[in-house]
C-alpha cells in the first residue's frame, strides 16, 4: 500500500502537548499547499506533538492551523490532536455544503441546479463518513485506533471519492471551477486526515505510549501488535474487540443459505410485492440482522436504490438471466453519471446473488451505469452486469465480486472503491464506430487512498458480436481516470483482443508517472508483457509478496467479513 509514513530518528519526543503553542498567526490557508515549500520549518513554533502529527501531511500549514485549539490546551493528548484534525475536516465539508446551497439558489439553470443538488447529497455522505471516523477516534485509545486503521482509511478514502464524484458531475466550466475552489479546503483537510491516519502504525510502533502518565519515549525495539487484516481465516474464536455490536450482528448471519426471505417479489403477483422498490420500502425501521428479499424471475424495469438506512440487505433471484433489474438512463439524456444507475447499493453490508443488472441505453448513450455500489462490505455472487460505457460503478468502500459476468465497452469497470473481482467473466462488447474499449478506469485521486480495482483469476474475452472485428476496435486493460489510478490484473486469462501495449493514456501524459498499474501471473494470448507501455507507474510483478497485498485478505480485510456473505472466495492467491 502507498502512504506517507512518519520517520522517527533515535531521539526522544514527547507526544503530549506540554507547552503553549504559538501557532502561525494570520497565515493565509491558500498559500499552504504541500508542494509550495512550506515544510517543517513552518512548524518550528509548534509543539513537537503537532509537528509529529502534521509531518506526513501534504498541506502542513493547513494541518497546523486545524490543530490550533487543541494544541493550545496544555493537557491535550495525541488523540485530541487527531480528533481535532478530523473535526476540522468535518467543518470544512459542511461549509462547502452551505456554499453549494447558496450557489444553487443563485442559478436558474436546471442542469446546474441538478449537479449542485448531487454535490449536496454526496457531501452529506462525506460528513457521515467523517463523523464515523471522529467517533471511532474519540471512543478509542490510540492502540485501538491503530487496530482500526484500515477501517478509518476506508472511510476517509470514501470521502475523497464523494468529493471527486461531485466535481465530475458538473459539466459547465465556470461552475466546475467555482465548486472546485469551494471544495479546495475540504479536499486538503481530507487528504491531511488520511495522511495522519496512515501514519498511526508507524507512530505507535516507534513510541511506547504509557496512558497512565501520558508520556512516551522512543523504543526502537517495541513490537507493533498484529494487524487485524493479518488474522488467519480460521480464527473464529471471537470478533475483533473494536467491532461494534451492530457490526457483529451484521456479520453474525451468513448471506444466504437457509435464510427465510423477509419479502418475496414477483411480477405475477405470487409474492408479497410486485416491485423491488415496494419490498425495500417495507424494510423495518431499526431492523436487526439480515433483511432478505427474494426476487422471482422477471424483468424489473424500475430504478432501485438501497438507501444508507437499509443496511444488511441480502437480495437474491432465480438466476442472472432470469431475475433482471433494467434501466436506460444515460448521460446523453442530461443525467449525471452516478444518477444513471439502474440499481444503486448504498446501505452497508449489501449482498446480491443470482441477479442481473443492466442498462440498455446502448453505446450511443455514452455513460450509462447498470450497477452502482457504494455499500461497504458488499458482495455480489453469480450476478451479471451488462451495459456499454460505465457498466459497473465501484464508487466507494470495500467490494467483492465472485462468479459474475461483467460486460461493456468504454471504462466499463470504473470508480474509486477497493474492489476485487474474482473468478469472473469479463466480456468486451462491440462499441460505437470510432470508439476504443477500456476495461477499467480507476479513480484514485490521493496517493494514500486504500482503493483500486483488482481483477483476479478472471477471463477477459470479446463478445461473439465483436469477435470477428476485435482488432478493428482497439481494446485496453484500462486507462487512468484520476492522478493515482490503481489497477491490478492478476492470475487471469487475457484474450488476444487486448492491444500489445496493454494500457492506454487518458489525456497525454496525465498520471502516467503517478498511477499504479500492475500485472502478475497472467496467461493467454493477450498476457504477454514484452510490448507493454513503458510508463513509470506500470509494473510487471514477479514478487509474490508485492502481489499478495492486492488479494482479498489484506486488500479488503476480507478475513473479517467475506465468510459471512455466503459467497465462495479465496483470500490469497488462487488455490
Amino acid at each position: 500500500m502507498s502512504g506517507a509514513k512518519v520517520t522517527v530518528a533515535g531521539i526522544s519526543i514527547i507526544l503530549v502537548v506540554g507547552v503553549v503553542v504559538a501557532l502561525i498567526a494570520g497565515a493565509t490557508h491558500r498559500g499552504g499547499s504541500g508542494a509550495g515549500g512550506n515544510g517543517d520549518d513552518e512548524l518550528s513554533t509548534s509543539s513537537k506533538a503537532v509537528a509529529a502529527i502534521c509531518r506526513p501531511t501534504d498541506f502542513k500549514k493547513a494541518c497546523v492551523e486545524s490543530l490550533g485549539g487543541a494544541a493550545n490546551n496544555a493537557t491535550a493528548t495525541p488523540k485530541d490532536l487527531i480528533e481535532a484534525a478530523i473535526n476540522s475536516t468535518i467543518q470544512h465539508v459542511m461549509l462547502a455544503i452551505e456554499k453549494s446551497l447558496t450557489m444553487s439558489q443563485n442559478t436558474t439553470s436546471a442542469p446546474q441546479k441538478m449537479s449542485l443538488e448531487d454535490c449536496k447529497d454526496l457531501l452529506d455522505f462525506a460528513v457521515d463518513e467523517l463523523q464515523a471516523s471522529f467517533s471511532t477516534v474519540g471512543d478509542s485509545d490510540l492502540h485501538t485506533v491503530k487496530d482500526r486503521e484500515a477501517e478509518l482509511m476506508n472511510w476517509l478514502s470514501a470521502v475523497i471519492s464523494y468529493q471527486q464524484t461531485c466535481l465530475d458531475g458538473i459539466q459547465e466550466p465556470e461552475l466546475k471551477t467555482d465548486m472546485t475552489n469551494n471544495l479546495l479546503d475540504a479536499s486538503e483537510m481530507t487528504s491531511n486526515a488520511l495522511a495522519i491516519i496512515s501514519a498511526i502504525s508507524n507512530i505507535l510502533g516507534a513510541f511506547n505510549i504509557n496512558f497512565n502518565n501520558l508520556t512516551s519515549h522512543f523504543n526502537p525495539t517495541s513490537t507493533v501488535s498484529r494487524r487485524l487484516m493479518e488474522a488467519p481465516e480460521d480464527d473464529n474464536s471471537s470478533y475483533p474487540q473494536w467491532l461494534s455490536a451492530a457490526d457483529r450482528k451484521l456479520l453474525a448471519t451468513r448471506g444466504g443459505g437457509q435464510l427465510r426471505p423477509n419479502a418475496v417479489v414477483a411480477k405475477d403477483g405470487s409474492g408479497q410485492y410486485k416491485t423491488i422498490a415496494a419490498a425495500l420500502a417495507a424494510y423495518p425501521k431499526n431492523h436487526r440482522g439480515r433483511y432478505v428479499i427474494y426476487v422471482k424471475a422477471g424483468i424489473y424495469d424500475e430504478y432501485i436504490t438501497v438507501t444508507k438506512e437499509q443496511v444488511n440487505v441480502f437480495m437474491y433471484g432465480d438466476g442472472p438471466r432470469k431475475t433482471i433489474v433494467t434501466g436506460r438512463k444515460s448521460f446523453r439524456d442530461g443525467v449525471s453519471t452516478f444518477k444513471t444507475a439502474s440499481f444503486s447499493a448504498i446501505g452497508n453490508g449489501f449482498i446480491a446473488k443470482s441477479m442481473g443488472f443492466q442498462n440498455t441505453a446502448g453505446p450511443e448513450g455514452h455513460q450509462a451505469v447498470a450497477l452502482r455500489v457504494q455499500s461497504d462490505m458488499a458482495a455480489f455472487y453469480n450476478c451479471r452486469m451488462d451495459g456499454y460505457q460505465d457498466t459497473l460503478y465501484t464508487q466507494a468502500h470495500r467490494q467483492f465480486y465472485r462468479n459474475c459476468v461483467i460486460s461493456g465497452t468504454v471504462d466499463f469497470i470504473f470508480g474509486d472503491a477497493a474492489a476485487v473481482i474474482q473468478n469472473s467473466l469479463i466480456i468486451v462488447r462491440k462499441p460505437a464506430d470510432g470508439q476504443k474499449n477500456a476495461v477499467t478506469a480507476q479513480g484514485r485521486a490521493d496517493k494514500r487512498e486504500t482503493t483500486g480495482i483488482v481483477i483476479q483469476n478472471c477471463r477477459i474475452v470479446p463478445e461473439q458480436k465483436l469477435f470477428k472485428e476485435r482488432f478493428k476496435f482497439p481494446t485496453y486493460l484500462g486507462r487512468p481516470w484520476k492522478q493515482y489510478s490503481r489497477t491490478i490484473i492478476m492470475e487471469s486469462t487475457i484474450g488476444d483482443l487486448i492491444q500489445p501495449a496493454g494500457w492506454m493514456e487518458w489525456n497525454g501524459n496525465f498520471a502516467l508517472d503517478t498511477l499504479y498499474y500492475a500485472e502478475f501471473a497472467n496467461r493467454g494470448p493477450g498476457a504477454s508483457t514484452h510490448r507493454r507501455v513503458r510508463w513509470k507507474g506500470y509494473k510487471v510483478l514477479t514478487n509474490r509478496h508485492e502481489a499478495q497485498q492486492f488479494t482479498p485478505g489484506p486488500f479488503l480485510q476480507g478475513n473479517l467479513w467475506l465468510r459471512y456473505t455466503g459467497a465462495p472466495y479465496f483470500l490469497g492467491f488462487k488455490p
